[in-house]
């Protein structure tokens, strides 16, 4: 797999940070997990083909996780791609429903298959060849949290939450982690995550992954990112990296 963090912020506008989108380029497949605002322009700059991804996969329905997905829709439509399959927690068919009233001239203009997903499911969807595990997460009441193995591999993508049992279990033995940590050090903080909030799950369940990747940072992480990474090492031996938009990463 290689995957391309797309988007690695968050709802507040900041330099070099567009809202949260992860593609995963399977070889014969892209699949992109969430659609932030911003993420449609940064598929282009990735060097990727927008028309080309298969599906869209939501970890919930706030706002900066799916505001580029009917502008997406929409693209693929203007150059001639009427088809998209997403999947995403529970309530995405009524949001996608809603969506779509507020823009009746596109509503015949592309055909849309929605899959809603429960924590403990799996699926794979049509020709990526890949598993995908769901797990709850601490966020909303439907947020998940995916597991995308593929060839052996196996990448884990939180969305966003704050640390819990449900997500480390999902990450157990992963090749690659690509957890939130919203705040810096200290920061109080409930339904999003801190890196010692973090290493507070990791001293009971101790962290079984290679490489660490935070990202949906808040603008309060600026300057913060070195204190982050320097925290979370002493209690986890492997890689950890403060993700960038347009960061690759080869699994």
């Amino acid at each position: 797999m290689e995957i391309t963090l797309l988007g690695t912020g968050v709802g507040i506008p900041q330099a070099g940070r567009v809202q949260s989108g992860v593609l995963f380029d399977m070889g014969d497949s892209l699949l992109l997990f969430d659609c932030g605002c911003g993420v449609l322009g940064r598929i282009y700059e990735s060097g990727h083909d927008h028309k080309g991804i298969d599906a869209i996969v939501i970890t919930h329905l706030h706002l900066d996780h799916v505001g580029d997905v009917l502008a997406l829709i929409k693209a693929n439509w203007l150059v001639g791609k009427t088809d998209m399959q997403i999947y995403g927690p529970q309530g995405t068919r009524e949001w996608f429903g809603k969506t779509m009233d507020a823009y009746d001239y596109l509503r015949d203009r592309f055909t849309v298959k929605i899959t809603e997903l429960s924590p403990g499911d799996r699926f794979s969807p049509q020709g990526s060849g890949c598993v995908i595990r769901c797990a709850k997460t601490m966020h909303t009441d439907n947020s998940l949290a995916y597991r995308i193995e593929n060839n052996g591999k196996a990448v884990v993508y939180t969305g966003d939450t704050e640390p819990c049992e449900e997500v480390m279990e999902l990450a157990e033995g992963a090749d690659v982690l690509i957890h939130e940590c919203s705040f810096p050090l200290g920061f109080p903080m409930t339904n999003h995550s801190t890196p010692d909030m973090l290493t507070l799950m990791m001293e009971e369940h101790p962290l079984n992954v290679k490489e660490l990747y935070l990202t949906h940072l808040y603008p309060h992480m600026q300057g913060h990112e070195r204190e982050a990474v320097d925290h979370i090492r002493k209690y986890f031996t492997g890689k950890v990296v403060i993700a960038k938009d347009l960061m690759e990463i080869k699994v």
